[in-house]
């Protein structure tokens, strides 16, 4: 099934050119089903870019989203014309009236930065606890995911020297459990964080579970035992180049970056660097929308508690 999204969305040009399944809002409008209402908030400054890439996993299921995408205030963004935000994207406070199925809270930037100088630190906070009263599973990413966890488990930012910056391989746990259905014993996945995840902190301070972790870069994929709330601390939506344009963009501010681990082929910056993570990360969005999202919520938003 497809992806619902606005006839003149950007991304809808660029999915249809790549054959992924989209449906325009226009047709969508004919079918009497109801499809999942899914939020976006979108944090990352490319805006376009983050929005192509979650959508493009969003529509690899047999299920109809609806998708919105929201923002925190009306900000100018540097990144992302205006015109763009103000026919694509809403505020928060037009949205927090209504229930929704689904929830993806994007990255950000900020990895270095305390989350008391964030500047929409306090309306982060007020999006995550009204995420748990009108939305049946929230998936925080990276920085999301650390500042859910800090304010949600008052599990102190561990921020670590070095950036973890390249594709790491994570070993998955609890085979059994839906989220993880059908993935490999080990998988690769991207990360750009400065972030600290380590399983046994998290373990011994939380009731969250670990589905999937790595020796050398701790915790990637975690949940609160409903599902409610699914943490991922890298990135499965990144295209194949993104590692690669962070680590230019890096190094042109004079940042003298790592280069990332497991990236470029024969660790040669010169080459083009490879995919190695799509079919995880479309299986973990697949699972998500399916197991914590479409398995369990009511056909009615109104009876989400």
């Amino acid at each position: 099934m497809p992806i619902r999204i606005s006839d003149d969305l950007p991304a809808a040009d660029i999915l249809r050119s790549e054959n992924i399944f989209t449906m325009s809002e226009t047709r969508a409008s004919l079918q009497n089903i109801r499809p999942l209402r899914v939020l976006i908030l979108n944090l990352m400054p490319k805006k376009i870019e983050t929005e192509t890439q979650i959508m493009r996993l969003l529509s690899n299921t047999p299920l109809q989203v609806d998708v919105e995408l929201i923002r925190v205030d009306a900000r100018a963004s540097r990144n992302t014309p205006k015109e763009h935000l103000d026919k694509f994207y809403s505020d928060f406070d037009r949205v927090k009236n209504q229930k929704w199925d689904g929830f993806v809270i994007t990255g950000a930037p900020l990895g270095q930065l305390p989350f008391e100088d964030v500047y929409y630190w306090e309306k982060f906070i007020e999006i995550v606890e009204w995420s748990r009263h009108n939305v049946t599973s929230t998936l925080f990413l990276c920085w999301a995911a650390q500042a859910a966890l800090t304010y949600l488990y008052g599990l102190k930012k561990e921020t670590r020297g070095d950036k973890l910056s390249g594709i790491y391989l994570h070993r998955t746990h609890h085979h059994h459990h839906p989220l993880v259905r059908g993935f490999d014993d080990e998988f690769w996945a991207p990360l750009s964080r400065f972030a600290e995840f380590n399983s046994e902190v998290v373990s011994e301070n939380s009731d969250l579970i670990i589905f999937a972790d790595a020796p050398d870069a701790g915790i990637y994929l975690a949940a609160s035992p409903d599902c409610r709330q699914v943490y991922v601390t890298g990135h499965p939506e990144y295209d194949a180049e993104t590692l690669n344009n962070e680590y230019l963009r890096d190094s042109q501010e004079g940042l003298t970056p790592k280069q990332p681990v497991n990236y470029y082929p024969d660790n040669d910056l010169n080459k083009t660097p490879r995919a190695i993570w799509r079919s995880h990360g479309n299986l973990l969005y697949s699972n998500w929308l399916n197991y914590c999202v479409y398995q369990v919520t009511p056909y009615d938003l109104a009876d989400l508690i």
